[in-house]
């Protein structure tokens, strides 16, 4: 039995046990209240959340706008009624026990407008939000004016000095603690800067440590760190629990709460993630924010890595040229024009223009879907390379980019629709695990509350 001692987070004394924020619509007021009746800290995700109608069936998030502008504001307003939906689900599950946290993406479209909106419609039903993808530099006054703690979301320590030197430290008193999410094992999208190798992992011992010095030279020796990504036994977690070098510590749990009877996906992802193997798990630069992120290789993820390699320059002088799937001749490496015939023979005779100057080629099916995705946008994220929106500008500047996909239309399927082939699938570098853990021998799904007895024992 691992020594857990309680901790006050966002106000109460709880286990230091914490439920990963996952949307859309995996991390929910069910999962939530769960975890929080269960002694923890539960999260729900209002990426996206569902509402629901007066029969309690699930609103599914159609849009009728004929712009851009239109069909983002439907989907604010999808997302504030998701948002408070699942707040108060997780507060009448809580049973007022634990503390509920929410979870929102800095760079969601729309964040700032959509987080206070689900606090203005959900008093005393959130205690914390935890928040990353991006710089969340207003996180701290929004929670403030609230009174709700803030829990940013960081993967070194030189992020967090960024957002306390500039903004955390006229808002000290609710900032409850900080995430910090290992970028080579978290699932989603992962905090990797550019001078960081995405195939050579560090020592998530060492980030931490030097995470919780810079936390002390800003007297923050009370602020727990919240240990995120890998985390699936706490006995192989012991050296970081009452460890005084790294301080107060509690744990995040993201991937392993997904198999658990509240969890809306759990059926029917769990023949998946029960046959995964150690490295099924891939770590990306193909999400249309330009983030690196982790999902689990299949049909959809192989796809778009194929046409990674399917994609030639455009030179301007070549003699050889390719007429794009919008009508337009281009001009195009002449060494390729052996691989530009292999592809086009095998059905892959579109060629699409990408921000890079290059083309890439897919089916004729291919690019009337990913130009219909394309015009479809409905500013899920703050700026989109797949579809070129930006709320800041109206557009990035860049032309669409067919090398990624429409995030909102695949995440909305994967949750929703139950196809886990075609559509992106978040999840952790651990998720093999599943498939080795004794717990979940004979297809056992747990309920939150047996989930939490286990972590306790360590395992």
């Amino acid at each position: 039995m691992i020594k857990l001692d309680l901790q006050k987070i966002s106000g109460a004394e709880v286990l230091p046990i914490i439920e990963g924020g996952k949307g859309i619509s995996i991390s929910t007021g069910e999962t939530c209240g769960a975890w929080a009746a269960a002694g923890g800290v539960g999260t729900f995700s209002a990426v996206n959340a569902d509402s629901y109608d007066e029969n309690s069936n699930v609103i599914r998030q159609i849009y009728h706008g004929e712009t851009r502008l239109k069909r983002r504001q439907e989907l604010i307003d999808y997302a504030v009624a998701g948002g408070i939906a699942q707040a108060k689900i997780a507060r009448e599950k809580s049973n007022g026990k634990g503390r509920i946290h929410m979870n929102v993406l800095w760079e969601m479209g729309a964040c700032e407008e959509i987080l206070t909106k689900i606090l203005e419609g959900a008093k005393k039903c959130i205690h914390g939000i935890v928040c990353g993808a991006g710089m969340p530099y207003n996180l701290g006054e929004i929670a403030s004016k609230f009174g709700v703690y803030y829990y940013p979301i960081v993967s070194s320590a030189r992020a967090f000095s960024a957002l306390f030197r500039r903004s955390y430290q006229k808002r000290q008193n609710f900032l409850g603690g900080v995430v910090y999410e290992d970028p080579w094992l978290a699932g989603g999208h992962n905090g990797l800067s550019n001078a960081e190798d995405p195939l050579q992992p560090a020592n998530p011992y060492l980030r931490i440590v030097e995470l919780r010095k810079i936390m002390d030279s800003f007297a923050l020796q009370t602020i727990p760190i919240i240990i995120a990504g890998g985390v699936w036994w706490l006995s192989e977690w012991e050296d970081y629990i009452h460890n005084k070098e790294l301080g107060l510590t509690a744990f995040q749990f993201g991937t392993r709460s997904i198999l658990t009877l509240e969890c809306p996906v759990a059926k029917s992802w769990q023949p998946k993630l029960m046959s995964l193997k150690k490295g099924e798990v891939k770590l990306t630069q193909l999400s249309p924010t330009g983030f690196y992120s982790s999902a689990i290789n299949n049909k959809m993820l192989n796809d778009l890595l194929e046409l990674q390699n399917r994609q030639v320059k455009i030179v301007k002088d070549s003699p050889l040229k390719v007429v794009t799937a919008s009508g337009r001749e281009i001009n195009v490496d002449v060494d390729q024009s052996e691989r530009i015939t292999s592809w086009i023979e095998d059905g892959f005779s579109a060629a699409m223009l990408t921000p890079s100057d290059t083309v890439v080629f897919v089916t004729p099916e291919q690019s009337k879907q990913i130009l219909n995705d394309q015009k479809n946008c409905c500013c899920c994220l703050s700026a989109c390379r797949f579809s070129s929106w930006c709320q800041q500008k109206g557009s990035t500047g860049k032309i669409p980019d067919p090398r990624s996909f429409c995030i909102q239309k695949s995440l909305q399927a994967v949750a929703h629709d139950g196809d886990l082939d075609n559509n992106l699938m978040f999840a952790g570098h651990s998720a093999y695990r599943f498939s080795e853990d004794p717990f979940y021998a004979n297809s056992f799904i747990p309920t939150t509350k047996q989930l939490i007895d286990r972590i306790v024992t360590g395992y």
